[in-house]
């Protein structure tokens, strides 16, 4: 009898061993996918980096290797330093207006209203058209001859030739497409809180603010992080709507990192410089990425 006893835990691990590898994968499965990954990513990504620290013009086989050349030249060159600021401008504009209003709208389609299904559909639709056709739509409605200024008539603009508006129409195109995506995440995120909670809010009494800042903001927290994630990201690296209405100008007064990345390679030559800006792009959606995920996801805990 004691011996069966002994025996026990030994053959209870055994099962939960046996258990376990059934249910778990080989890691080896991951192999194929793995190399897949290292061949057409990691290599090639390894490969750009090296780039960046040469005088490569992207067809010569000889170039020299120039340390960290590149990068100081970044900081003397007036037009990569207000690339990168237009970027950064941009990135925050985007992000804050496009999810302001995503939100209201995914608000107002949540109501019990009967064409709630149907707005639904009309507001998701920009979201859904390849940016660079809403981008060309766009550039001939705000052109000098488009339907906005024949509207507008003697009020109108050269709304995409102006360096001081250029760079504001261009976060309108962006925040037009794309609001209703934003609002698609919110809406997912409400449509999950039960009613039974703003039923009893509204019996206490709690008014809508009230009700939105304290019930509903904690429990959407999730899908403002998704968003605000989507929208830093997707404004930091920006090109297909930035080349299609202004091609960076007037001037450079709509370059971005990304534009000024696609002029110095395949315009001017300058391969190596323009992978050193991509490392720059890169390292900057890294940091802001990381810092926003970190800070929102401790707030979505804290939420909780």
């Amino acid at each position: 009898m004691t011996s069966d006893l002994k025996s026990r835990p030994a053959v209870a691990t055994t099962a939960v061993a046996v258990r376990r590898s059934r249910t778990t994968p080989p890691w080896w499965f991951m192999l194929p996918a793995l190399a897949l990954f290292t061949f057409v990513v990691l290599v090639p990504s390894g490969r750009g980096v090296y780039y960046a620290f040469t005088d490569w013009d992207g067809l010569d086989p000889d170039f020299a290797f120039v340390g960290l050349r590149n990068f100081t030249d970044m900081l003397g060159d007036e037009d990569a330093l207000q690339a990168i600021w237009h970027t950064v401008l941009i990135a925050v504009a985007i992000t804050i207006i496009q999810n302001g209003i995503g939100l209201l709208l995914a608000l107002g389609v949540n109501s019990l209203i009967k064409t709630r299904n149907v707005l639904r559909v009309l507001l998701f639709a920009p979201a859904v058209v390849t940016p660079i056709v809403t981008a060309y739509l766009w550039r001939n409605l705000l052109g000098p001859d488009g339907a906005v200024n024949a509207v507008l008539g003697p009020w109108g603009r050269d709304w995409l030739g102006d360096p001081d508006l250029a760079l504001w129409m261009i976060v309108v195109v962006v925040v037009w497409q794309f609001a209703g995506y934003s609002m698609v995440i919110f809406l997912a995120g409400l449509q999950s809180i039960p009613r039974e909670i703003y039923e009893a809010a509204a019996i206490d009494g709690t008014g809508p603010v009230r009700r939105f800042w304290s019930i509903v903001r904690p429990l959407l927290a999730p899908a403002i992080t998704i968003n605000l994630m989507l929208s830093i990201i997707g404004g930091i690296k920006l090109f297909d709507q930035v080349y299609a209405l202004t091609g960076g100008g007037p001037g450079h007064a709509t370059d971005t990192i990304s534009t000024l990345i696609y002029k110095d390679a395949f315009t001017l030559g300058e391969f190596g410089y323009s992978i050193a800006l991509a490392v720059v792009l890169t390292i900057i959606v890294a940091i802001a990425s990381g810092a926003q995920y970190t800070v929102l996801n401790r707030n979505e805990k804290a939420a909780s």
